[in-house]
């Protein structure tokens, strides 16, 4: 597929690392820097310019190009790159990000939709980090929780600890464990190698576990893995920007909701647009404050500015102060793993939580939703089950227990019309079912796609 990535910031130089190998690949920006590293990196054919200059986009390679993806730091840029590379290019796919919510709602949302303004898909990243916090304050324990088939199905992250019910045991127990719940232990990462486990593989403390249960059954299993979590309840937000808003507007029905901002004028605006939530002017990093808002009785500290310093030190003071957990938002991705378990309980790189919806858009229609795990490291896809066109053999009709994958890839579960289903060995496959698979390798996404549709 040729492919022209406009912008060479975290997430697009993060897709062009991912894509380089197996796509005919252009990556456009106006900063030299950037374009050098990616080309020392990952041997990329770069163009340095303007990503919405018809020129530029020709440069590129736009007229040939099978799809394009805008993510500048601009939506303006972003938007007209999209226009222009369908005027010099009809059939070209054009994936836009898009964070103003402005340009989300009304008659420009219609617009998009109808093709009037001719962007085929809008990524908005500060919707997607929203729904990945709130996931995380729902499901106590957890380290990540993703949704397929429109939410019927989790698939969740979650650190085994000593005292959990499970440790020492074996993954065949959980259903001893837990009678009435349907769940699925997909990967176990341990010692920095990946595992993938049978019925007869034993939990040990420190072992990061993923799998897949039915909504509203996660938190059950999370509490086998380490000991019981009650449902928080007290809900510190530091940033009252994009995503800040959002998450308070989202969970204040449901919680104790306070937020921190230091701009006068927008703290009066979110004391006027949310209706429990309790708006704190002043500054995240205020020690008086946040003791002044009991932070030792805070269950999550949640710390959402734009400024990765603010967000760090802010929340390695609240979990000095006794804070129970704290999330902070990591706009640079060479920060995260240095910051992650070092005071702070987890954080979140913008351009990972991200990538996974390009991802799934590059893939083509046989995968519906893509999800990027461990910072990169892993992937979980639901994929589209289809016989082959040319008769070639397929899974249509074999047990899920008879279907052979390449090493490094487990399948999670199933989603047949509207119901989610455990993947268990002797459930047929139908055509058109949604196979939710796990990958510790993710060069085998060609292979997995091709096992469920061939040809």
């Amino acid at each position: 597929m040729k492919i022209v990535i406009l912008g060479a910031g975290a997430v697009g130089s993060t897709l062009a690392n991912l894509l380089s190998q197996e796509n005919d690949l252009t990556i456009v920006d106006s900063d030299p820097i950037k374009l050098h590293k990616l080309e020392e990196e990952a041997d990329i054919r770069t163009i340095l310019g303007g990503a919405s200059f018809p020129n530029i986009l020709v440069n590129a390679g736009i007229k040939d190009a099978d799809m394009v993806v805008a993510v500048t730091g601009s939506d303006e840029t972003n938007l007209v790159s999209c226009m222009i590379s369908k005027v010099l290019n009809e059939s070209v796919k054009t994936i836009a990000r898009v964070r103003e919510i402005s340009y989300l709602k009304g008659k420009t949302k219609e617009a998009m939709e109808s093709g009037q303004i001719p962007v085929d898909v809008h990524i908005s990243p500060e919707q997607l980090i929203t729904d990945h916090i709130q996931g995380l304050i729902e499901v106590p324990g957890s380290l990540q929780v993703m949704e397929f088939g429109q939410g019927q199905l989790n698939l969740v992250a979650v650190k085994a600890v000593d005292g959990g019910p499970m440790i020492g045991h074996e993954i065949g127990d959980l259903k001893k464990h837990m009678p009435k719940v349907d769940s699925r232990v997909a990967a176990i990462f341990r010692d920095g190698g990946s595992i993938v486990p049978t019925g007869q593989t034993t939990i040990r403390a420190g072992d990061e576990v993923f799998f897949i249960s039915k909504k509203g059954e996660a938190s059950k299993v999370v509490n086998e893995m380490r000991k019981k979590e009650e449902p928080y309840k007290n809900i510190i937000i530091a940033g009252g920007g994009k995503i800040g808003s959002r998450l308070a507007k989202r969970i204040e029905l449901n919680h104790r909701v306070k937020i921190i901002e230091s701009d006068n004028d927008r703290a009066k605006r979110l004391s006027e647009k949310l209706e429990q939530t309790i708006v704190l002017e002043g500054n995240v990093c205020d020690k008086h404050l946040l003791h002044e808002e009991n932070i030792e009785g805070t269950d999550v500290f949640a710390a959402v500015t734009n400024d990765d310093e603010a967000n760090v030190m802010s929340c390695l003071l609240a979990k000095d102060m006794g804070a129970h957990k704290a999330v902070a938002l990591i706009n640079n991705p060479a920060y995260v793993d240095l910051v992650q378990d070092k005071g702070i309980d987890i954080a979140i790189a913008p351009s990972q939580i991200t990538i996974g919806t390009f991802l799934a858009e590059i893939e083509g229609q046989d995968v519906v939703k893509v999800h990027s795990l461990r910072r990169g490291a892993a992937e979980a896809i639901e994929a589209v089950a289809k016989n082959s066109p040319s008769g070639k053999e397929s899974s249509i009709g074999k047990e899920l227990g008879e279907i052979s994958l390449p090493e490094g890839a487990t399948i999670g579960a199933i989603i047949r019309g509207n119901k989610g289903k455990i993947a268990h060995d002797h459930v047929h496959l139908r055509e058109n079912d949604h196979v939710i698979v796990f990958l510790t390798d993710k060069k085998v996404i060609k292979q997995v796609k091709e096992t469920f549709s061939p040809g």
